[in-house]
C-alpha cells in the first residue's frame, strides 16, 4: 500500500468578537444621550433668557399633553400677539370668548387699592419722621447725648421699633430691679410726647439678660414684664393716652440680642409703634 507524501490540510477557525476591548460600542450610545441632554439643557436656558413670559406660557401650553389647543395663550408676537381670538378685546364671537372679570379691571377696586397705597405711604412717612425727630436729623435732638447712646430704631412690616438697651457703663434700671434710672425716664417721657400726635397703637416688650448662676427661682419673666410696665408709665407721664397700648409682654432671657446671653446688651426694651394695617 502506498503512503501519501502530502500533508493533511488543517483548517483553523478563529472566533472573532466584534468590538473586543471597546465594550461593544455601548459607550457611544451613552455619550450620544449625554450630548443630546446637554444640548436640550442649553436650549432650555436660551429659551428662558430669550423669550417673554407670555411666549414661555405659549410654549408650555403647546407641549402640555392635556391641552392640545389653548384658547388663552399662544405665545406668538404676530397677529394677535398670543391672545385668544375669542377675547372680548380682539374678536369676540357669539359670546364664547368673554373672559372672567378680574379685580384689576374693577375701577372701584383699583381706586381702593390706590387709596390704601397712599395711606400706607403716608403712615410710613409719619413713622420715619418720628425717627428723624428722635435723633435730631433735621436739627437738635429732643434727647441728651447720653440717652441717644441707648437707642436704635428700625422700620419693619409691623411698625416702627424703638429699642432701648443697657450699656456697660450705663444701665436703664437700678441693678436687677424694675426701678428706672433717669435715662429711662427721659427716653420714655420723650417718646410718649412724640407719639401723642399719632393714632397708632403701641406695644412694649421687655427683655433681660441671662444670669451667670443657675437659680431655682429665676425671676427673669417677672422682671422683664415689670420693666416693660415701667416704660409704659414713663410714656404715659409724657402725655401718651393709656388706651393706646395694645399689649405689654415680657420675653425674659429667651431672645438675646448679643451672642453672649449674659451681656448687658440683652437688657433692653422694645417700643413698637404698630402700623394701622400691619
Amino acid at each position: 500500500m502506498e503512503e501519501s507524501n502530502s500533508r493533511p490540510i488543517i483548517i483553523k477557525r478563529k472566533k472573532v468578537i466584534a468590538g473586543d476591548g471597546h465594550h461593544g460600542g455601548a459607550w457611544k450610545v451613552a455619550y450620544a444621550d449625554f450630548v443630546t441632554a446637554m444640548m436640550a439643557f442649553f436650549m432650555l436656558m436660551w429659551l428662558l433668557n430669550a423669550t417673554t413670559e407670555q411666549q414661555r406660557k405659549g410654549i408650555a401650553d403647546y407641549f402640555s399633553p392635556t391641552i392640545p389647543i389653548n384658547r388663552i395663550s399662544g405665545g406668538g408676537s404676530g397677529a394677535f400677539g398670543g391672545d385668544s381670538i375669542f377675547s372680548e378685546n380682539t374678536l369676540a364671537q357669539s359670546g364664547t370668548g368673554i373672559n372672567q372679570p378680574t379685580l384689576g379691571n374693577n375701577p372701584l377696586q383699583s381706586e381702593d387699592n390706590s387709596e390704601n397705597a397712599a395711606a400706607k405711604a403716608a403712615e410710613t412717612a409719619a413713622l420715619e419722621e418720628i425717627e428723624d425727630i428722635l435723633f435730631g436729623s433735621g436739627g437738635e435732638s429732643l434727647l441728651s447725648d447720653n440717652a441717644l447712646r441707648h437707642i436704635v430704631t428700625r422700620l419693619t412690616d409691623e411698625g416702627l421699633v424703638i429699642e432701648i438697651y443697657d450699656l456697660p457703663d450705663s444701665s436703664l434700671f437700678d441693678g436687677a430691679t424694675a426701678t428706672p434710672n433717669p435715662v429711662l425716664n427721659e427716653v420714655g417721657v420723650t417718646v410718649g410726647r412724640l407719639l401723642r400726635n399719632l393714632e397708632n397703637s403701641v406695644a412694649i416688650k421687655g427683655h433681660v439678660r441671662a444670669r451667670t448662676v443657675l437659680l431655682l427661682d429665676n425671676p427673669v419673666w417677672e422682671l422683664s414684664t415689670k420693666r416693660a410696665d415701667a416704660m409704659r408709665l414713663a410714656m404715659q407721664n409724657g402725655g401718651l393716652d393709656g388706651q393706646r397700648f395694645r399689649r405689654l409682654t415680657g420675653a425674659a432671657d429667651r431672645d438675646p440680642a448679643a451672642v453672649d446671653p449674659t451681656a448687658p446688651r440683652n437688657n433692653r426694651l422694645e417700643i413698637i409703634v404698630i402700623r394701622s394695617d400691619p
